[in-house]
């Protein structure tokens, strides 16, 4: 407001001094041409008449002052006044004026013509026009023009050379100013009180915008997120509120996700934990009679695996995205680890009376870490029973095409739809028909295992199709163990670790 206040007092400062400037101009102009327009009437009555003791240049004396409202004082070229009210009396000339005008009879003192004022009307431009405060009309403020003049009378050779001085009072120009002044102050104290109407309206608006702000944000620290900051605020940046209930989301979904993972976690492991304990604790006690017990330590070893895969899948998640997780490459037997793989799994094929394919191939040896490997083909492999239909089939197939070593695991039922093939990589992401029948899955088994795979340079590729099949394809490229463990070597001098990208590999 204090700062309106300002600006309005620079403006009006500005804005008057203006006028009064162009006002001045004007009434200086005006002054000029009468001035120039009584010397021309002047230079004739005085060539007709030859004297200025005579009523024809008395009575033009006496009009243009009346009439002008101005001062008209003539002087000889040694600055005594030869010519001025004071020299005649006004009464005897009023009835010849238009308007009837009357005139003061006092006595008028002349006052004397300045040098300076004389040198400046013989310089170059023969004239003296300003706005006179002390110099000429003992300081009274006026406007003058001073001109000279050469009178001659009809016959003379040489002309008398005299200055002219007119004189107006400003009272015309003080009025203005002060009219110019009070509108402007009016102007000014209406816009004042528009501007402070406006910056009340404006102030409480923001102020009830930034309680409610930070009520939101309140409730966002203490975990409620059921309020969102509005963004529809006129005069409100909108993207600050956009940004907090984004960041607001994104807990929100964050800690749901958490929660989520705590709770599938917890059931993951306690599932192989409980299968182990009871086994163990049923061949300790003599529950298990001896000769099933092998049998059983078979199955004790397969939910430890399991176990230590599920362990590793979640560590391995954290390194990769601290980008301290680097394979350990070595010549593998892919076709031994996928039968390896698929044995683990060997109940819940018979429960689900599957028919397995493409086991009996040939080896397909490849340089990978042999670790990381089983967890990517585990968790295909365990979504492919998972999902497959009642009675459906389990298809492997093992090739080299172009340097590219490919494992191929395919499992009848379902399907996926083209929306889900494009989420089927992303973390947690769960499929809707999952959801039904993966109560417990952590949703980070294709995630990791597709980020496993392109540390191996390589790529995983799913094709689908809906109520038919899925096929999930690992490809690695064939590099020897030297070429890989340079190839990440340069990888880890010359680029900074970056963040998975979230495009997905696919083929419909």
């Amino acid at each position: 407001m204090f700062a309106i206040l300002l600006a309005l007092l620079f403006v009006g400062v500005i804005s008057v001094t203006m006028i009064t400037r162009v006002y001045k101009n004007n009434e200086l102009k005006k002054l000029k041409n009468t001035g120039d327009l009584f010397i021309s009437c002047l230079e004739d009555e005085y060539q007709a008449t030859g004297s200025f003791d005579n009523d024809r240049i008395k009575r033009l004396h006496f009009r243009f002052t009346t009439e002008n409202k101005m001062k008209i004082y003539v002087y000889n070229k040694a600055g005594e006044s030869i010519l001025s009210s004071a020299d005649y009396d006004g009464n005897k000339y009023v009835n010849d004026t238009i308007d009837r005008m009357r005139v003061d009879n006092s006595e008028e003192d002349v006052p004397d013509i300045s040098s300076s004022i004389k040198e400046t009307i013989d310089g170059k431009k023969h004239h003296y026009l300003a706005l006179d405060s002390a110099s000429f009309s003992k300081n009274q403020p006026c406007f003058l023009y001073g001109a000279r003049a050469f009178l001659s009378k009809n016959g003379d050779i040489a002309p008398d050379k005299v200055y002219i001085v007119f004189g107006k009072k400003t009272d015309d120009m003080n009025s203005f100013m002060l009219k110019s002044a009070l509108i402007y102050i009016a102007f000014a104290l209406v816009a004042l009180y528009l501007a402070f109407i406006i910056l009340r309206k404006k102030v409480r608006k923001q102020a009830a915008y930034e309680f409610d702000f930070l009520k939101v944000c309140e409730m966002y620290a203490k975990g409620d997120f059921s309020e969102k900051i509005r963004d529809d605020e006129d005069g409100i940046p909108k993207e600050i509120a956009g940004y907090v209930n984004a960041l607001a989301s994104d807990v929100e979904n964050s800690e749901q996700t958490s929660k989520t993972f705590i709770a599938n976690v917890s059931h993951e492991l306690r599932t192989p934990m409980t299968t182990i304990s009871g086994f163990v604790s049923g061949i300790l006690d003599g529950t298990i009679p001896k000769s099933r017990q092998n049998e059983y330590l078979v199955l004790v070893s397969n939910e430890m695996q399991r176990l230590r895969i599920l362990i590793s899948s979640m560590l391995n998640m954290t390194r990769y995205e601290s980008g301290t997780l680097t394979p350990n490459f070595k010549e593998t037997n892919l076709t031994d680890l996928v039968v390896k793989t698929v044995l683990m799994f060997e109940k819940k094929i018979d429960d689900k009376r599957l028919e397995v394919e493409g086991l009996d191939s040939d080896r397909l040896i490849a340089v990978v870490d042999p670790d990381l490997m089983q967890q990517v083909i585990y968790n295909i492999v365990e979504n492919a029973v998972k999902f497959v239909n009642e009675g459906g089939t389990l298809s492997f197939s093992f090739e080299k095409v172009d340097g590219i070593n490919t494992v191929a695991i395919r499992n009848t039922g379902e399907g996926l739809t083209e929306e889900e093939i494009q989420q089927v990589f992303d973390r947690f992401y769960k499929t809707d028909s999952s959801r039904g029948k993966d109560a417990t899955g952590l949703g980070i088994g294709l995630s990791i295992s597709r980020k496993i795979v392109h540390l191996h340079k390589g790529h995983i590729v799913v094709k689908s199709v809906y109520g038919e099949y899925t096929e999930f394809q690992i490809q690695i490229p064939e590099l020897s163990e030297k070429k890989r463990l340079s190839d990440r070597k340069n990888q880890e001098k010359n680029e900074p670790e970056k963040k998975e990208p979230e495009a997905k590999d696919q083929l419909q």
